[in-house]
Parts: C-alpha cells; sequence; structure tokens
C-alpha cells in the first residue's frame, strides 16, 4: 500500500477565554508557558520524525486553543524546529488559527515572516449582539480590522470561520453576516451551523436557537450568495476560490496520513507494516509539559479490518465531489469487493451517486451523511 500524503498538525491548546460552544481542547489561561511548551512540542516531533524519516511533510496546521495568542518569536522558534525535524516541502502550506483581537492582529506581519503562509480567522459572525451571545472576546470592528491587517502583513491565502444558525438568529442576519464575509473577498471559507456539542456551557444551559425552517432558508440563500460570488463548495462546510482548498484538511479528507504533536492532539499514519495507526496525546496540558521525551502518546491502536471502510468514508464523503473509486483500495490495501453491497444498497436509495468509478454522495445523501457513513460501519 503506497504512503499517502503526509501533514502535522499541532496543537495549542489555550485561549484568553474559553466559548460557551467549544468542545475543543482549550484552556483560559492568562501566562503561557510559550518556551516550555515549543520545547515539548519539538521533543515530541521528534519522536514522531523517527516513524516517517523517508517521507516529506506537505502541509502544516497549527490549531487551538487560539495559537495567535503565542508570540512570533515562539511561532518562528516552532517553525524552525519543525524544518529541522521532518522534510517539509518546497510549497509547504503552514496554517495559524487566529483570532480578530487586537492584540493577535498586530503580530500577523511577524507571523508571515516567520513562514506561516495561510491565516484562518474565527470570525464567527460580525454582529456585535451575536458575539456577545457567543461569548466571544471581539467585536464586528476588530474582526473587519483582523481582515486589513492580514492582507497589509501580506496574506494572500485567508480563510474566514463563520457560524450561521446562532442564538436567535434571524435568516436576514445569518445572510448579512455571509454577505459581509463574502465582500472581504478571502479565498477560503467555513461556513457551517452551531451545533450543540456535550460538554458545553451551551449543553448544560441551551440557548434559543432558528428553528427548521429559518434555518433551511438560510443554508438555501447563503449556498446561492456563495456560488454566486465564485465560491465553490468542495466539502460539507468549506468553500472555495479556485486553486484554494484547504490542503491539510483536504489530507483528513482522503484518508491521508497527519502526525499529531500537543496537548490532545490526534494523529494517522501508516506504518511499515501497511497497519494504518491512530493516537492521541496526553490531553491535559500540565501533563502533556511534564511528559518524558517518548512518553507524549496517551493513546493509540491499529485500525482493524473490519473498521477501514467506515473510517475511510466517515472522511472522504464529506467531499462533495468525493473521491476515485480506486482510492479507496489505494488509501485502505482493500479490494472495493467489501463495500460492493452497501454501495449497491445506497444507490438504491438515491443516498450515493450511481458511478463505478466515483464514490460520492447525491444531494439527498450529503444531507444525511451520519446515516451514509454508518451503512459502511455496519456493514
Amino acid at each position: 500500500m503506497k504512503a499517502p500524503p503526509l501533514g502535522l498538525y499541532v496543537h495549542l491548546p489555550w485561549c484568553e477565554r474559553k466559548c460557551p460552544y467549544c468542545d475543543f481542547n482549550s484552556h483560559e489561561r492568562e501566562h503561557l508557558p510559550e518556551e516550555a511548551y515549543v520545547t515539548a512540542l519539538l521533543a515530541d516531533l521528534a519522536g514522531e520524525a523517527a516513524t516517517v524519516t523517508d517521507r516529506t511533510v506537505d502541509t502544516v496546521f497549527i490549531g487551538g486553543g487560539t495559537p495567535s495568542l503565542f508570540s512570533a518569536a515562539a511561532i518562528e522558534r516552532l517553525l524552525q524546529g519543525i524544518s529541522e525535524r521532518v522534510v517539509l516541502a518546497p510549497d509547504a502550506e503552514i496554517t495559524l488559527e487566529a483570532n480578530p483581537g487586537s492584540a493577535e492582529a498586530a503580530k500577523f506581519a511577524a507571523f508571515r515572516r516567520a513562514g506561516v503562509n495561510r491565516l484562518s480567522l474565527g470570525i464567527q459572525s460580525f454582529d456585535d449582539a451575536a458575539l456577545e451571545r457567543l461569548g466571544r472576546v471581539h467585536d464586528r470592528a476588530q474582526a473587519l480590522a483582523a481582515v486589513t491587517a492580514a492582507r497589509s502583513a501580506g496574506f494572500d491565502n485567508l480563510n474566514l470561520d463563520l457560524m450561521h444558525g446562532l442564538p436567535q438568529q434571524s435568516r436576514e442576519a445569518g445572510l448579512a453576516d455571509l454577505e459581509t464575509a463574502i465582500a472581504l473577498a478571502p479565498e477560503h471559507l467555513s461556513w457551517y451551523q452551531l451545533t450543540i456539542e456535550p460538554n458545553t456551557v451551551f449543553h448544560r444551559r441551551p440557548p434559543v436557537l432558528p428553528g427548521e425552517a429559518i434555518l433551511s432558508e438560510l443554508e438555501s440563500e447563503g449556498r446561492k450568495l456563495l456560488a454566486r460570488a465564485g465560491y465553490t463548495r468542495y466539502e460539507v462546510s468549506a468553500w472555495s476560490r479556485p486553486g484554494r482548498r484547504c490542503r491539510h484538511n483536504l489530507g483528513y479528507w482522503t484518508f491521508g496520513d497527519y502526525l499529531a504533536i500537543g496537548a490532545g492532539a490526534h494523529g494517522k499514519v501508516i506504518g511499515s507494516d501497511g497497519r494504518i495507526r491512530r493516537y492521541a496525546k496526553r490531553r491535559q496540558p500540565e501533563t502533556y509539559l511534564a511528559a518524558d521525551p517518548g512518553t507524549f502518546t496517551a493513546s493509540e491502536r491499529c485500525l482493524e479490518t473490519a473498521d477501514l471502510a467506515g473510517e475511510f468514508m466517515l472522511n472522504a464523503l464529506r467531499l462533495v465531489e468525493g473521491v476515485p473509486r480506486a482510492h479507496f483500495t489505494a488509501a485502505t490495501g482493500l479490494d472495493d469487493v467489501v463495500i460492493a453491497g452497501t454501495i449497491a444498497q445506497l444507490v438504491a436509495r438515491g443516498l450515493l451517486v450511481d458511478d463505478p468509478a466515483r464514490l460520492a454522495t447525491t444531494p439527498l445523501g450529503l444531507s444525511f451523511l451520519d446515516d451514509v457513513v454508518g451503512a459502511f460501519f455496519d456493514a
């Protein structure tokens, strides 16, 4: 089985304030242990790099938490250390997640000089009342200023994260948010509906959310706005200009490999024996920082043959265009005869496209993606 493209995910787990909808591994902390944490990250990577000595890293994604809270010097040291421990592709996509606060925006030029070439801004909304209900620490003016600062810093590959279906949000307000984002002309938009996740403040104290009719109209009209503006939907919640799809996330969705470093980070790598290993790092930042080299991993498992079809489809079918059917065998090592019966059933129900060369959902199937993917786990 040929090794797939390889990415690197780096988790920086701290944020200024934990949002009430957030279920990520993020922690409020006023003073960041930057030097110690970057040292731990690079020690962690040294161990990971030993498993992929003959492979090139095509993408790096620094997520959180709020990575932009770190100083530019810390990010520069991190990226320099990464380049010394793994082989980075000359055109590697290097993404940093950032919040639009004025303190973070002031660092954008330095992040760009450090080697970050793609910035992902967590806007979520341009409506001040909505931002307050979401517990965000920025306002509309700061969001707009952050985009200007990103462009001034030289970023020509910019993603904006925007949510809809917000507490008390009307159809008109949701579309106004999207229109504002489109007017800023980012290369990429992540536009997705707010969902209430377990172990969040919103789960314990549910807000009043828009009804199904409003959500349906907002989705429908929003897709038309994006299409007219030249954005193509290539994944469930991802829209891009031509040639600006997120390469790192495409690695996830095409069942690629990705190393993972940082507190709570999750990775997936195919071993020399052809088995696919999933693993997770120690979740609590303090425990991660205290770990000795070689002990950063908290859990790991090799995927069983029975799980491979479902694991593959869980990712690949998020892509609107799907993937070539031959990619299933290339990525899993399984003959696609093992999925033929399930595919036939889903085609008959109108959930998968009837195409012997491609695995892709119909529009109906994309709307019921959990059911489609579940069929492959149940097979």
